[in-house]
């Protein structure tokens, strides 16, 4: 890792003698990539993206260029400030015309995404949370991102069914079967986490294969989720926490997902058996009614539509752990349950697709996570990591959770390369890309946690580009 340290002579507050009008963004066009690109990029094929990608963002120039205070710039005065507007002479549309709140119209264009061709069937898929659009840390339940392996169902809450035993009898005295109704019942907690697939970023091993930060890092979410303790559900039914090392989740949907999740956080009462995010029931694409919240450990654990709980005293090798959500080392062996999510940040304001249209002031701001507690630092660097700055961290700050972090930055037309480098409470620092490879190779597909670089070109074109 390069350790050089000072500050960059083009970060910090704005010079009051530089140009310091406040910069415009142009926003990353969607949908670009055909299931022919995708395909290409699997077999490692690259060179179109950057004439595809800038041909999809041609046409936002336009509407770009409408928005630009012109008349005001002319001395004209500004006619939305001068006149009246019909929003403001006008009766507007009555008290709960839409029962459930909608977004704008005038904000469609951020929706989740997803990539054609990334996988066989659409009801074994993802789709990617628009990350680049976000603000503060909780995503809205709308744009959580999913990871789908036989599709999902809106399951009947009333006929829903939740069952704890044991592998063996010893194991749990009790086993019982809950009702939805049984566990809200019980005292319940909320609380913030991240979630993030462990392929996330998986396609960027190799070599830069996608263009925005939507569909590089966009199956990251966080949320805040209600539930209740697994730890209490387990004493409840008279589990032997002293005997048993493992526990089995398993969902009720058609891949019946299986997953085995060490015994230490549930002894201290991180996970959940959550129906509950962000103030209200969960959705279907997100497991209603009912998923397991793992902290820090990667998506798949987070069984959705959970309908039973074993305890056990040793790993299940169940198929999703054992010949899936693997990783694939230099040497050609695979890691087994490598479910942490390492220490990752990744800038999202300016990130691929987007464009500076000005010269002059901007807020650069990202997303930081680890899964092993608090972010402690994250540092920005406007030159692909000869120098770093220590970004301001926004509260709240907690632990398995997001982190927003921000840094004032002054472009001055010059070509730039941006890069956030995270460190957490372990004192964990996240790695370079060549640093990773020298340890996973380039031929994996989960836990890719390096340092993401976005290309700033004189024109004001963001572009993916990576830097050993």
């Amino acid at each position: 890792m390069r350790t050089a340290k000072g500050d960059s002579p083009r970060a910090g507050p704005p010079d009051p003698a530089a140009d310091v009008t406040s910069g415009r963004l142009r926003r990353a066009p969607e949908n670009f990539l055909t299931g022919e690109q995708i395909h290409l990029v699997s077999k490692g094929r690259r060179e179109f993206l950057r004439a595809g990608f800038l041909a999809a963002g041609a046409a936002t120039v336009a509407a770009a260029a409408v928005a630009a205070p012109s008349a005001v710039a002319a001395g004209a005065g500004d006619p939305d400030i001068l006149q009246t507007t019909p929003w403001g002479g006008s009766l507007g549309r009555p008290v709960a015309a839409n029962p459930y709140g909608l977004p704008s119209r005038h904000e469609r264009a951020l929706a989740r995404r997803q990539s054609p061709g990334l996988t066989q069937v659409a009801a074994a898929s993802v789709s990617f949370t628009p990350l680049q659009g976000l603000f503060g840390i909780i995503t809205p339940s709308g744009l959580h991102f999913e990871r789908h392996h036989q599709g999902w169902h809106d399951i009947d809450p009333a006929r829903h069914r939740f069952m704890i035993n044991g592998a063996r009898p010893e194991l749990v005295r009790t086993p019982k079967v809950y009702t939805l109704d049984d566990l809200m019942r019980l005292p319940s907690v909320s609380r913030m986490h991240f979630i993030e697939c462990g392929a996330n970023t998986g396609m960027e091993w190799g070599n830069v294969a996608v263009p925005t930060v939507q569909y590089s890092h966009g199956m990251l979410s966080c949320s805040e989720f209600t539930g209740v303790p697994l730890r209490t559900l387990l004493e409840d039914c008279g589990a032997d926490l002293r005997a048993a090392r493992f526990v089995l989740a398993e969902g009720g949907d058609g891949s019946s997902m299986t997953r085995t999740i060490p015994i230490e956080p549930v002894l201290s009462g991180e996970v959940l058996v959550a129906y509950g995010q962000n103030g209200e029931m969960l959705r279907p694409e997100n497991g209603y009614p009912l998923r397991l919240v793992v902290p820090g450990v990667q998506g798949v654990s987070w069984v959705k539509w959970l309908r039973r709980i074993e305890v056990g005293e040793r790993p299940y090798a169940a198929k999703d752990e054992a010949i899936h959500y693997v990783d694939l080392m230099p040497d050609g062996q695979h890691r087994q349950y490598t479910s942490i999510q390492e220490c990752k940040s990744v800038i999202t304001t300016p990130s691929g697709g987007q464009a500076l249209l000005d010269r002059g002031f901007f807020s650069v701001s990202g997303l930081a996570w680890s899964g092993r507690g608090r972010i402690t630092r994250v540092d920005v660097s406007f030159d692909g990591g000869i120098n770093w700055t220590e970004a301001t961290l926004q509260t709240p700050v907690l632990s398995k959770c997001l982190t927003r972090f921000s840094v004032p930055w002054v472009w001055d037309g010059r070509p730039a390369l941006l890069q956030s480098r995270a460190v957490d409470e372990t004192g964990y620092v996240q790695p370079s890309y060549g640093q990773l490879r020298q340890v996973r190779g380039t031929r994996s597909i989960y836990h890719n946690n390096a340092i993401q670089t976005w290309q700033v070109a004189e024109n004001g074109d963001v572009s993916n580009v990576q830097i050993l």
